[in-house]
């Protein structure tokens, strides 16, 4: 294997990631506007291709349009017009949502609209009968079927993407489902799997030391699962640790994890000064750009084919800046 075949700064097509017409300025809103996203449109669409939809135009209610909103049962809800809450229209618009849904096995992430009844990830108002909404919230239909037909997509409301921790969460999972849909496909064997888990290693820790711990076990040689049955439940275990953000005491104990590989490789003085900017980072006094450039510097020259191919440097394109800002 080449050091850094997989890299996204190396990636040589864009990533598929569905989207909501409106954040990429389609006139599809109730009022018949948009809601476009500059950080979408211009910043991600350098690395996603997007394929984009909106579920309340496909289902044929046109634009303009009445509101929609949800009502009856936070848990099972039923989609109506705002203005005629007699008018079910639920069927009508999960039956165009399905015909659509059936067809993402290829998309590697989603981006939706916050707040809609449609789209919505979380926080959605279910109407009572009094027209006062339930304490309880819901997702937006279209939202909740997509996240139950793929629970393991990652999936993400545009305005969350405006708090740099699940901004960087995310990436992180768009960028990691692509590469395992890729690296251990179809035609993969356990040498393609254990190929995988060793270059994310240090990225499995980062997020928690008992998935680490159990990810190994389960590669290790002694699980009697098909290869199949195997390779499902690691991908399964793995895009659920990382659906959290990783804690900066992690991060210090995997960056700390590191700068033992140099240990005959440099100067003690350097690698004091290398565990010094991780304590400041620990600190909180730079961000987590800071030590990983720093030690990824000395990597470079000085580590093994194994540190070097470490996901856990590269993540996601480093255009992004995303360590800038966690």
């Amino acid at each position: 294997m080449t050091i850094f075949q997989h890299s996204p700064d190396h990636l040589d097509h864009k990533i598929p990631v569905g989207i909501s017409s409106c954040l990429l300025g389609d006139n599809v809103r109730y009022n018949g506007g948009h809601s476009h996203s500059d950080y979408c449109d211009k910043v991600l669409t350098q690395y996603f291709d997007y394929q984009k939809f909106c579920p309340e135009i496909a289902a044929g209610f046109g634009t303009p349009r009445p509101t929609l909103r949800l009502e009856g049962d936070p848990n099972a809800p039923r989609m109506t017009f705002s203005k005629n809450s007699e008018e079910d229209v639920s069927d009508v618009f999960m039956a165009a949502s399905d015909k659509y849904l059936a067809n993402l096995a290829h998309l590697d992430g989603y981006i939706l609209m916050k707040k809609s009844p449609s789209c919505g990830m979380e926080r959605i108002k279910v109407y009572q009968e009094n027209g006062h909404p339930h304490k309880q919230r819901s997702s937006g239909l279209f939202t909740k079927a997509l996240m139950q037909r793929y629970p393991l997509l990652p999936v993400e409301e545009d305005g969350r993407l405006n708090d740099p921790m699940l901004r960087e969460n995310f990436l992180l999972r768009v960028f990691t489902h692509h590469d395992f849909r890729h690296s251990v496909d179809e035609k993969a064997k356990m040498k393609d799997l254990i190929a995988f888990h060793s270059r994310y290693k240090y990225m499995v820790m980062a997020h928690s030391q008992p998935t680490y711990r159990k990810l190994g076990q389960m590669l290790s040689g002694n699980d009697t699962r098909s290869f199949c049955a195997l390779k499902e439940a690691y991908f399964e275990m793995l895009m659920t640790t990382f659906s959290k953000p990783a804690k900066r005491k992690n991060h210090c104990n995997v960056l700390m994890h590191l700068v033992g590989y140099l240990k005959h490789a440099v100067d003690v003085s350097v690698r004091k000064d290398i565990l010094e900017v991780v304590e400041q980072y620990r600190r909180g006094e730079v961000n987590l750009a800071t030590p990983v450039t720093l030690l990824h510097h000395y990597v470079k020259h000085y580590g093994s084919d194994y540190i070097n191919q470490q996901s856990y440097f590269i993540p996601y394109p480093s255009p992004l800046g995303i360590r800038n800002t966690v």
